[in-house]
């Protein structure tokens, strides 16, 4: 029996799940390579992104968004091209080992990719040939290009998690912002006909599904090869 899930809801694109994105002040992005200095022209609250963004404006007038940094502030400059303080933009092979970074290039000129949450960061842990290393705060490893830039520094806001939010429609609030849907039911407390989860026999209920099953059925693991604990 076919069921409307969630995520076969947002699919269907309608305004519950839309992003309201009016409201954003725009995209998060790196100027072309090269060795200048920048200034930052104002730090502002962006509803689209989660650490405070701030406005830079380069030697010829050409202004772009960049995720701001702990310790900065407005009328402060940042360098491009050579590794000069919190803010700086720098290929990761200039990088020196120990570092804490932020906005990563998954590949030379993709623009910052990782670690652009605040209070998220990396650090450089090694180098070999034009291969960078470096290490996430949750101990996974990732070698990229010495080519791909950095930011040096943490993104700002780092306690955001810390503070409880106290009112419900405070959460409701912000997850309306980003077209998440608040509050959220599990499966298991659903009826039947609503999820293939709902009900109270749970003993014929299983996780993986095929990935031939219908779109109602197609829910929990999917084509899953291995199931159970990782050791």
């Amino acid at each position: 029996m076919g069921k409307t899930l969630i995520v076969q809801a947002r699919g269907r694109g309608g305004p519950r799940y839309r992003t309201p994105s009016h409201r954003f002040l725009g995209r998060v992005q790196y100027f072309p390579y090269g060795s200048f200095t920048a200034k930052v022209v104002d730090i502002m609250n962006d509803p689209g992104h989660f650490a405070p963004v701030m406005l830079v404006r380069d030697p010829n007038g050409r202004e772009i968004l960049h995720i701001a940094p702990e310790g900065i502030q407005a009328g402060d400059y940042i360098h491009y091209g050579q590794y000069s303080g919190i803010g700086s933009v720098v290929e990761l092979s200039k990088v020196p080992i120990g570092t804490k970074i932020s906005c990563i290039e998954t590949y030379p000129g993709s623009g910052p990719k990782l670690c652009r949450s605040s209070g998220s960061f990396a650090t450089v842990i090694g180098a070999s040939g034009n291969k960078v290393t470096i290490q996430f705060a949750t101990g996974r490893e990732k070698t990229l290009d010495g080519r791909c830039r950095v930011m040096i520094g943490v993104p700002a806001g780092g306690g955001r998690l810390e503070k409880p939010w106290i009112k419900a429609g405070k959460r409701l609030h912000a997850m309306m912002a980003r077209g998440k849907l608040y509050p959220r039911t599990v499966g298991v407390a659903m009826n039947p006909v609503d999820h293939p989860y709902g009900g109270k026999k749970k003993s014929a209920k299983f996780k993986t599904i095929s990935r031939f099953a219908p779109p109602g059925r197609k829910i929990g693991s999917i084509s899953a090869r291995k199931t159970g604990k990782r050791k």
